[in-house]
């Protein structure tokens, strides 16, 4: 019975080796590799076109031979088609010796027969995006893949270690110990590699590479092996034909280069294995994995830990058509909240387009607050463009749903959302794709202007004005004027700009937020620092309190900002602030978007940086909307925090620019057109003044509470004895009397009485 028990175990066994691979890859192929859920997700499974089988390396030698055999033989459903997405470049398929006159900067040993097997003949072209198109990134730039699952043979020291060679990670300022720009080895020969433990079997598709990020230093891999693994001991080369496959690698250090595996590899490792570099090098390089995991109805724990969402949007990369198309359809599902219209153009002549969403869209009420959104003003940070377009789908649905949070606030607040404010640099990042664009392709305008950095620089103006105690009889604390130089035709100013500053100056924002990318952490003002020659330091606003509660707001409610075990996108830990800095503390910028917004108009104004990768792969979109989907809403609810009223006159009509000053506070704003206004404030017990030219000012004592909703605090203020007597004057059609003016005219008179 023993020995029949130990049988029917090992029958039961082998049968089980057999049906795991047949299922995944039928799960490979009818399912989504991203476990069961993905079909909530996207309407387009991952594999894109019929692809050549995948190739399994075989399991470790030992009593498993048989299992190996029969898994060998084991038939394989064909891969299910789908229709294939826009892409990039042609696959680099090098062969393993150098091409004629590149031999001075390659190194390593070349054998004939690999060169032979790697010839020009096996080229194959990749679509545009490739990588959207077939598998995606397995994580590494978005620190999906953790530290503990990267490995390599060797480094030169910690801060070049295996964890640093993540795709497009960017080096410190000063390429310390611990924050450099890639992974390099220890030594240079043809025995380095660097691997990724994918912890489950995954069909690997392809491999994304760069070379270290220095401002010093020239290193990168020119030629390169691939290995993948079962166990981490027994390695199968990729091969191409007879020979060992060697993939072309980077000729520059920034620019990713992707090479698509010929035939799709299914394993848990797979690594890298360099063969040549620059001359005047070292091997050092960052990378991204192309993969798609498999399902395991064994493995519990991935399918537990995995994000998912059940909100019905539209979760993919949109180009400026599909932009204004998809603003289309939400205007018309929901006509009555939503309004579309434009700021201007692009240098391009591309329309700068935001979305209204108000009860009353197309005016301003009385009473209502107005907040904004801005994204896309470096072109190449995508998510936020991504996060502004699934945020007006989701405000539309959920209105409609009669959810009651989102009702309130859109009945209550005027929101005005701007997805792309540089579609022209956007197009460009497009182009290249998601994983190809490396750091910088498209942030800037079509004629090379940052927009976040392109405002005029008034905290310059103002400290100035400050230090030579002009404050307030020359120079105001709010609503610093632009200098004359800035408004002329030949200063170096984008039109987008030009437009935002405009539009800024026509609404009364009151709160605002731009999205941006490359870090994950939200920046308060100041931007730029106020000491001579330092780069950073901690500058704070009069209103420093406040920023620190809205930066706080958006961060404490995203899934990961304030997570003390996340890993650093880069080099920057902001855990001991909460996932919140201070702008000028971090990298000094004169003439941002926020100082701007601060001195020059009524707008508390933050820079929310949504994510470590700037343009992640359209798999990844769903947990980040998710990642950051309650900080939206959260933040737009600040915008109903502090105080809110009418300054108005006897008569009950409100007055335009009246200062509403609080006692404490060296920063002031100034009443809409209405003479409405808000000014955010924590809670707490205020002396609130209101004042206006021609009037008596007011003041009274405003309470503001922990329960949200801004504290009602209006003024009535009279007119002083000079503005009554100069209004009765002018009421009979007579100017009032000028006392100087009729002193110097006496003078005269006596004068010429005397002569």
């Amino acid at each position: 019975m023993a020995r029949r028990g130990a049988a029917a175990l090992a029958l039961a066994l082998a049968l089980l080796a057999v049906a795991l691979p047949g299922a995944a890859a039928q799960g490979a192929a009818v399912e989504d590799p991203d476990y069961y859920v993905q079909e909530i997700w996207s309407r387009e499974p991952y594999y894109a076109r019929l692809e050549p089988e995948p190739f399994s390396p075989p399991l470790p030698a030992g009593p498993g031979e048989e299992e190996r055999k029969l898994r060998a033989s084991e038939p394989r459903p064909p891969k299910k088609a789908t229709k294939p997405r826009k892409a990039p470049k042609r696959e680099k398929l090098a062969p393993e010796s150098p091409p004629p006159g590149k031999k001075s900067n390659r190194k390593g040993v070349k054998t004939k027969s690999s060169e032979k097997a790697a010839g020009d003949d096996h080229r194959v072209p990749v679509a545009r995006d490739a990588a959207r198109e077939g598998c995606p990134p397995l994580g590494l730039e978005t620190l999906k893949i953790t530290d503990f699952q990267l490995h390599a043979s060797t480094s030169k020291r910690y801060g070049l270690g295996a964890h640093r060679g993540r795709l497009n990670i960017q080096a410190g300022i000063n390429e310390n110990d611990f924050y450099d720009g890639a992974w390099c080895a220890g030594r240079n020969d043809l025995h380095q590699w660097i691997e990724v433990d994918a912890r489950r079997l995954t069909k690997f598709t392809g491999v994304i590479t760069q070379g270290r990020n220095s401002l010093w230093l020239s290193d990168w891999v020119t030629s390169y092996k691939v290995m993948v693994s079962n166990d981490s001991h027994a390695w199968v080369t990729v091969k191409n034909g007879s020979g060992d496959m060697i993939f072309e690698g980077n000729s520059e250090k920034e620019i990713p280069v992707l090479n698509k595996l010929p035939v799709p590899m299914v394993a848990r490792y797979i690594r890298i294995n360099p063969q040549s570099w620059f001359d005047n090098g070292s091997i050092c390089m960052r990378m991204e994995v192309l993969g798609c995991p498999l399902p395991d109805p064994n493995n519990y724990y991935h399918r537990r830990n995995e994000m998912t969402t059940t909100d019905d949007l539209d979760f993919k990369h949109h180009n400026y058509k599909e932009m204004r198309q998809l603003m289309k359809v939400v205007n018309e599902m929901c006509p009555n909240i939503t309004r579309i219209y434009n700021i201007g153009k692009s240098h391009q002549g591309l329309k700068l387009y935001a979305v209204e969403i108000s009860d009353h869209p197309g005016e301003h009420e009385v009473g209502e607050p107005e907040f904004h959104y801005i994204a896309g003003a470096h072109g190449n940070e995508v998510l936020g463009r991504e996060l502004m377009l699934l945020l007006m789908q989701f405000l539309c649905q959920e209105y409609l749903a009669r959810n009651s949070r989102i009702v309130h606030l859109v009945e209550e607040t005027r929101i005005h959302i701007i997805p792309s404010l540089n579609p022209d640099g956007y197009e460009k990042a497009y182009e290249g794709g998601s994983e190809l664009g490396g750091w910088s392709l498209g942030r800037w305008t079509h004629d090379g202007i940052d927009i976040n950095n392109n405002f005029p620089d008034l905290n310059t103006l103002l400290w100035g004005a400050e230090d030579r105690q002009n404050i307030p009889r020359k120079v105001p604390n709010h609503y610093v004027a632009i200098p004359e130089w800035f408004l002329s035709e030949n200063a170096t100013v984008a039109v987008e700009t030009r437009a935002v500053i405009a539009w800024m100056e026509k609404i009364p924002f009151v709160l605002g937020g731009n999205l941006q990318g490359g870090e994950l952490v939200v920046a308060y003002p100041y931007d730029m620092v106020r000491s001579t020659w330092k780069t950073q330091e901690h500058t704070p606003t009069p209103d420093d309190h406040v920023f620190r509660w809205l930066a706080y707001a958006y961060a404490s409610t995203h899934r990961l900002m304030t997570d003390a075990r996340r890993r650093v996108c880069h080099t920057e830990d902001f855990q001991k602030e909460d996932g919140t800095v201070n702008g000028a503390s971090w990298h000094t910028v004169a003439g941002s978007l926020n100082d701007f917004s601060y001195l020059h108009t009524n707008c508390f104004e933050l820079s929310i940086y949504v994510g470590c990768d700037k343009y992640p792969h359209e798999s990844q979109l769903p947990e980040e909307w998710e990642n950051n989907r309650e900080s939206l809403i959260v933040f737009m609810e600040q915008v109903h925090r502090g105080i809110k009223g009418l300054v108005r006159d006897l008569h009950g009509k409100g007055i335009p620019n009246a200062v509403i000053s609080v006692e404490g506070v060296n920063h002031d704003i100034r009443t809409a057109s209405d003479g409405d206004y808000w000014r955010l404030l924590n809670p707490g017990e205020y002396m609130v003044t209101a004042k206006a030219e021609g009037f008596t000012s007011s003041t009274k004592n405003c309470i503001v509470g922990y329960d949200m909703g801004a504290t009602q605090c209006d003024f009535t203020l009279s007119k002083t004895n000079l503005a009554r007597i100069r209004e009765i004057m002018e009421k009979f059609g007579k100017q009032p009397v000028s006392l100087p003016a009729r002193r110097l005219k006496l003078w005269a008179r006596k004068r010429r009485q005397r002569g």
